[in-house]
């Protein structure tokens, strides 16, 4: 059976490539990069990402949470995986598949601390989150002498790195911003060197920070969303190829009347004679209802089909009046012709968003 008309979200590794390619040409030769693979690799399909930028040469993977990482281990990827939000019950997991934890309160970095004792460990890699203006996860400054007096006598742990996360590294009017968290960091590092008798990495900067605050590579660098094609800036996704496109199809095309409505709760009323098209894609497989009623456009033929009435679980419905089109024709939801940030930024949300919110139920193609 044929598999023409199936809502299918395909990667193309090339464009991938090219972006991985395009983040290394930002760094120094000895850079470290860490390609950041959360969230199904942003919506794609995280294997097949991971195994990619492996065989590219990544230096380390980063994943949200214990059980992505798991998964890239069962894959067989054997790169260096930092877990960036790991949970307490998941510890002993963590440690059964050779994964990196980031430590980032007391309560953590105690509670890792036990497992690793229990577990036997030795110098077990762990990475230090310090909170530098983000307010989201992260030690504090002045919590240097707490972790270093936790650790002291203790051979469990070994700190492989220590890292931040800068809060608006994209917007140049935050610059000031920025520059200062960038310089808490610096001195952060400098006072924990001073009191540990070995060395350490460092890692501050993100997608946006690597374009906009190169002195601040330090040893490393992590790239999430521009991996992916985006660069949170117009002018840098011109450099980029988006790495996810979304294809669909028309299922059904109906000839409305003047005055007739469409869909759920009569969300479109026709001011005239229109035509529409039924495509088999809805809010269960990542497109919200806010993108209905004349806010997100779709790709048919060349040209914008504008999502008219309430989103479905399962259809959405589509203005073809002015598209010479038939049933069966291809529907590009985003992808190369129009950017998942264009269509996000048609609902005031932002590509991060649409790409993670695509459904596992959508088929994955690689091409």
């Amino acid at each position: 059976m044929s598999n023409i008309g199936e809502t299918t979200l395909e990667i193309d590794l090339s464009a991938l490539e090219h972006n991985f390619k395009y983040f290394k040409s930002k760094l120094n030769p000895q850079t470290k990069f860490l390609g950041v693979v959360k969230a199904f690799a942003y919506g794609t399909d995280m294997v097949v990402i991971a195994k990619k930028l492996e065989a590219l040469g990544t230096d380390y993977f980063a994943v949200a949470y214990v059980k992505e990482g798991v998964l890239l281990r069962d894959a067989g990827i054997t790169s260096p995986i930092l877990v960036l939000h790991p949970q307490p019950i998941n510890f002993g997991v963590l440690i059964d598949h050779c994964l990196e934890p980031s430590l980032y309160s007391p309560r953590i970095l105690k509670l890792f601390l036990e497992h690793a004792n229990e577990k036997k460990q030795t110098h077990y890699p762990v990475h230090l989150k310090f909170n530098t203006g983000l307010n989201r996860l992260g030690f504090w400054e002045n919590d240097i002498d707490y972790i270093l007096k936790t650790l002291d006598a203790r051979n469990e742990l070994k700190i492989k790195s220590i890292f931040s996360h800068l809060a608006a590294s994209e917007d140049q009017g935050e610059r000031e911003f920025s520059l200062t968290q960038i310089s808490t960091f610096k001195k952060t590092a400098n006072e924990l060197k001073e009191k540990v008798d070995y060395s350490f990495f460092r890692h501050m900067l993100n997608t946006s920070g690597v374009l906009n605050y190169p002195e601040a590579q330090f040893e490393m660098v992590r790239s999430g969303i521009g991996l992916y094609g985006y660069g949170n800036h117009s002018e840098i996704d011109k450099h980029l190829k988006p790495v996810a496109t979304l294809k669909t199809s028309i299922s059904q095309i109906h000839k409305i009347e003047p005055g007739e409505s469409v869909g759920y709760n009569r969300g479109y009323t026709s001011d005239g004679y229109r035509v529409t098209a039924t495509l088999p894609i809805g809010h269960a497989d990542g497109i919200g209802r806010q993108y209905g009623n004349g806010k997100a456009t779709v790709i048919i033929n060349g040209k914008h089909a504008t999502i008219i009435g309430n989103v479905c679980m399962d259809m959405i419905m589509v203005d073809i009046t002015h598209i010479d089109c038939k049933e069966g024709d291809e529907v590009i939801v985003f992808g190369k012709e129009s950017s998942a940030e264009s269509f996000a930024n048609s609902s005031g949300t932002i590509s991060y968003e649409i790409l993670t919110a695509i459904s596992q139920r959508v088929k994955r193609t690689v091409v």
